[in-house]
């Protein structure tokens, strides 16, 4: 239960920003026993890669808090936030071990997709709510929720490794914004198509 928690929280994460539990979880491992990477993920407490790492954050950091750029930068970040979820689910599969559990051991498989799926889905909602805040705001919000999207993406990594019970209390959380933002987003392109005269789908 705890592992599947800490793989959801850092695949969440991972939605909102694909290098901050990427070099939480590979700090982590190396200056702490919280994270025990498994076999094959060893590469990921190399200091040198998370230096690497750390440049891309540095990156993403700013352009996804320019207007515009920033949509660009989601549409780049496709592929890499779902990757970077199915790495830090499968990265943690050690916690498993710790409960007496195999399964996800046995099929890692299942880490990988399921952190695919979790952070594609925050992904996807990020890209799309971020040009109707651009629109609303004048492209003000940007940065702003950019921050903001940081900051929960280091405080959900650093829920899901030291207190994933609370990864719960944190979707629940998240969840009323995201809801608020479907609603924004809907409305925003039902008064695209109306201004284009289009009908409702």
């Amino acid at each position: 239960m705890l592992a599947a928690l800490t793989g959801v929280g850092l695949s969440t994460a991972a939605g909102l920003n694909a290098y901050i539990p990427l070099l939480v979880v590979g700090v982590l491992s190396n200056v702490t026993d919280a994270v025990k990477l498994p076999d094959g993920y060893a590469w990921l407490s190399n200091w040198g890669v998370l230096a690497m790492i750390a440049v891309l954050l540095a990156a993403e950091m700013v352009l996804d808090k320019v207007p515009a750029v920033d949509s660009v930068n989601d549409a780049i970040q496709t592929v890499v936030r779902p990757a970077s979820g199915g790495v830090v689910f499968s990265a943690t599969n050690a916690a498993a071990e710790l409960e007496n559990s195999t399964w996800m051991t046995e099929n890692p498989w299942a880490g990988w997709l399921l952190g695919i799926m979790v952070a594609l889905a925050v992904h996807a909602m990020k890209a799309a709510a971020r040009p109707v805040i651009n629109a609303g705001t004048a492209g003000v919000g940007a940065p702003v929720v950019s921050t903001a999207e940081d900051a929960g993406a280091f405080g959900m990594s650093l829920i899901a490794v030291f207190a994933p019970i609370l990864v719960i209390v944190a979707l629940l959380v998240l969840a009323v914004p995201a809801w608020w933002l479907i609603r924004r987003v809907r409305h925003f392109r039902a008064r695209r198509r109306a201004a284009r005269g289009q009908p409702p789908g």
